[in-house]
């Protein structure tokens, strides 16, 4: 199930891209530093990088995560055209194979978080399907990796869009899911459909 989310959100982001003007390729997308065509390269990295690749990634960034990602996209970005992008998005839109450490779920928030880092600044309406932005939230609320633990300690999130609830304490976050979704994976841009007592925590947060 989690694959085939994946897949469709993959194919759909794929389609996207398949329709972008010449300018709208170069707009900056919600990932700092990053165009839309940065981002489209990024998703093509997913299902093609090994433990090998990802340990020279390392070296060359000298240990730096970030810095090691966007030296991918940038390689990627050199080496292929804006349409073997979209062919290599889609020949692996399918595919189980994720980075090494990625947990099964981590693929399908790249895909709805990416999704939004590029359809928001072309002004493209893109819908978050719930059942499956409810898994990636509930996986990034858990997770160590995109730091959403600390930002919403003592938090209780609300989603006003469907019925989802999680964590406790004495202020509260309400929205959209997919915008908690955005300010869980650590982007600003969610906070503007947010609201209750915890909103300048969070945005102290960020």
């Amino acid at each position: 199930m989690i694959l085939d989310w994946t897949r469709d959100e993959r194919l759909s982001l794929a389609d996207l891209f398949d329709n972008l003007a010449d300018h709208e390729w170069r707009v900056p997308s919600l990932c700092d530093g990053w165009t839309v065509l940065h981002v489209a390269a990024h998703m093509t990295t997913s299902t093609r990088t090994t433990g090998m690749t990802m340990f020279k990634g390392m070296l060359r960034a000298r240990g730096d995560w970030n810095r090691m990602v966007d030296n991918s996209a940038r390689d990627v970005v050199a080496r292929f055209t804006r349409a073997e992008l979209i062919a290599r998005l889609r020949e692996t839109a399918g595919s189980a194979r994720r980075a090494p450490g990625a947990a099964p779920l981590d693929p399908l928030v790249d895909a709805l978080v990416h999704g939004q880092d590029v359809a928001r600044p072309l002004g493209r309406e893109r819908p978050m399907p719930t059942e499956q932005t409810i898994a990636a939230l509930d996986h990034v609320r858990a997770s160590r990796f995109y730091g959403a633990r600390k930002r919403f300690a003592g938090i209780r999130l609300t989603a006003t869009d469907c019925d989802w609830s999680a964590g406790e304490g004495p202020r509260e976050l309400l929205g959209p899911v997919g915008d908690l979704l955005l300010v869980a994976t650590g982007r600003p841009a969610g906070m503007a459909a947010l609201s209750g007592s915890a909103v300048d925590q969070v945005a102290a947060a960020l």
